[in-house]
């Protein structure tokens, strides 16, 4: 997962470039389009009206403070310019006609804070992708269009209280439908107020990167399952009904050193963080680092692999965390997910790691890494954890990658903990919006998880250690305490009230256990104790 940092001194191979948030994709068959039998001989093109805004705003419904600008502009003589507002994200939408079970690809061109582009109505898998860059960067993905669908509304749209974005030659390509499409106004929901979302990345305390989701907003109405209740329990990993995770930091950020014997006792899994892209995409590597090593005062490969035995002795699973706000992961073909689970199930036997934690910022391919982690867990066995930690934007909405992600791999997840900091204010699951650093902020959106389709046991709370270690979003130990007992026992809420009790919520996360060891393991004493007292 990644983590946030406090300033950018992550030591990441590649090191901070403020989010990079790269477009996940849905891939289409092959490099092309796969067409149904009755679109075979229909016309393939761009089927936009005024993709490249150089006839203003023609063919587009806008919401809030958007026009057209001659500059900046990715090429022709306009572009999009709109300022989302405190309320409102500057969403443009258009309906474009299509032929039902047919493959479909969306590009475009964008540059600012969190920017999204996507489509709705579809009749199958609504992709949404962003990115926050500032500079013009081509988002790409793609969708199948159900049995019965004949129109799809795309749509571009920023983030509450954000600068204001540029878009422009938005491309829909596939063969146009015969229907006459409706423009859809401005039937766009409601996102969540947010600012800069972060995720506990590498070096110090995690920084501010975001990692945005997608559009729709998290109601019941998208979940399967509003109790959370189980169908397909995931494979006896021996761990506790009620558990601690902690981050081990694999670099001196600032934060109090530690070899991963010195690990506070009261964490039940311990992720390593992080492994390495290696120059084949999808394969990864891990190395003890240097630098931290001779901070240590020498620490060898098997120093390491004998306190990874220790834990084990002690009953604690160790994980490898893959990504981080730096890390440059990419498992986007079946070629990448295939060298993704080679070269993870190697690590795993050389160290003795227990599994992967996924904390991709930078991008997930939903599809290709649930196909990776799968290959994975069938080589390692029923014993596999695996454990997420998304950041808050990243499980916003179900239509997210990150959340896709989550349920595709529903059967073999341990635990998702996503980073309840670096958000600003979001939706919770009844519509309301909260800020971060609150008790409501951190069960209004593990209502939202729940109500999504994830078990109450596959869902923890993650939080910093310290105030050290995140931007913003933290909170001291009673009132991670007091969320864990609202979500489980119905007492010590706020003014949200989740609509059902689910005692066996899993339990909490922390960004790092350096940061908690730094805060006088306050995390891991206090936290650590509740958690583990639970029923």
């Amino acid at each position: 997962m990644a983590r946030t940092l406090q300033q950018p001194s992550h030591r990441r191979r590649n090191k901070f470039p403020a989010v990079l948030a790269t477009a996940t994709a849905l891939a289409l068959a092959g490099t092309g389009l796969a067409l149904s039998a009755g679109g075979a001989n229909a016309a393939v093109g761009n089927l936009v009206s005024n993709g490249g805004f150089d006839s203003g705003l023609s063919g587009w419904t806008c919401t809030g403070n958007a026009t057209t600008v001659s500059t900046p502009v990715h090429s022709g003589a306009g572009a999009l310019a709109a300022t989302p507002g405190a309320g409102d994200t500057a969403e443009c939408t258009q309906t474009v006609s299509v032929l039902p079970n047919t493959a479909y690809s969306l590009n475009g061109w964008v540059q600012g804070s969190y920017v999204y582009l996507g489509a709705r109505g579809t009749g199958g898998t609504d992709p949404s992708t962003w990115s926050a860059q500032s500079s013009w960067n081509q988002l790409n993905t793609g969708f199948t269009t159900g049995a019965n669908t004949t129109s799809v509304t795309l749509y571009v749209h920023g983030w509450y209280g954000q600068p204001t974005y540029y878009a422009d030659d938005i491309q829909l390509i596939g063969p146009g439908g015969t229907a006459t499409p409706s423009p859809s106004a401005t039937s766009v929901s409601p996102k969540p107020s947010a600012s800069a979302s972060a995720s506990p990345s590498q070096s110090a305390s995690p920084s501010a990167s975001a990692s945005p989701s997608q559009s729709a907003s998290p109601s019941a109405s998208n979940s399967p399952s509003p109790s959370g209740s189980a169908t397909t329990p995931t494979p006896n990993t021996g761990l506790p009904k009620h558990l601690l995770t902690g981050y081990w930091q694999n670099f001196d950020n600032g934060s109090t050193v530690q070899k991963l014997r010195d690990v506070q006792n009261a964490y039940d899994i311990i992720a390593v963080s992080f492994a390495d892209a290696t120059t084949t995409q999808g394969g990864i590597s891990f190395t003890l680092d240097p630098a931290l090593a001779t901070k240590l005062g020498g620490y060898t490969d098997a120093d390491f692999k004998a306190d990874i035995a220790a834990k084990h002795a002690a009953g604690k699973k160790v994980v490898l965390s893959i990504g981080g706000q730096n890390g440059a992961i990419s498992v986007g073909s079946s070629a990448a997910a295939t060298a993704f689970s080679d070269s993870a199930y190697k690590l795993i036997q050389q160290y003795g790691f227990d599994g992967i934690d996924v904390d991709l910022e930078n991008g997930v391919n939903s599809t290709y890494m649930a196909q990776a982690l799968h290959t994975l867990q069938a080589k390692v066995g029923s014993g596999f954890v695996l454990t997420m930690a998304p950041e808050t934007i990243g499980m916003y909405s179900t239509a997210g990658a990150y959340f896709q992600l989550a349920l595709a791999t529903k059967d073999i997840l341990t635990v998702v903990n996503t980073q309840f900091y670096n958000s600003g204010g979001m939706n919770g699951c009844d519509g309301k919006v909260y800020t971060q650093g609150t008790v409501d902020f951190i069960t209004a959106q593990v209502c939202t998880h729940i109500q999504g389709g994830l078990r109450p046991d596959q869902v923890g709370i993650g939080v910093p250690a310290s105030t050290k270690a995140a931007g913003g979003g933290y909170v001291n130990s009673t009132v991670v305490n007091n969320a864990l007992d609202c979500l489980a026992t119905g007492n010590h809420c706020g003014s949200f009230v989740p609509p059902a009790k689910w005692p066996t919520i899993r339990g909490a996360m922390t960004w790092s256990t350096n940061w908690d060891a730094n805060n006088g393991n306050d995390f891991s004493n206090n936290v650590g104790a509740f958690v583990h007292a639970m029923q």
